[in-house]
């Protein structure tokens, strides 16, 4: 899992150069909850396969949406930026 883990933060440091403001904050964004999951998952010990960690991710998405965090317009970017970050697996 560390070579996906791995390829997710490349992509996420690579989006500083070409992404657009929008796309930055959805980068952003997701690297927080990306990254959450991991640190859980690190924390207890759990090594999880890239499925798994994917899951665990669109949980807090789930759970940060229904909260109210993001707009439909922030929601739509952070959409778009997951399903890229998804085909990295």
């Amino acid at each position: 899992m560390n070579t996906y883990i791995d390829a997710v933060q490349e992509f996420f440091d690579n989006l500083v150069e070409t992404a657009t403001d929008d796309q930055l904050f959805a980068g952003g964004y997701l690297r927080g909850h990306f990254d959450l999951a991991v640190g859980y998952a690190q924390v207890e010990g759990i090594e999880l396969s890239a499925d798994e960690l994917n899951n665990a991710v669109e949980a807090s998405l789930v759970k940060a949406y229904r909260a109210g965090e993001l707009n439909d317009e922030d929601k739509e970017h952070v959409v778009t930026i997951w399903e890229q970050v998804k085909q990295l697996a």
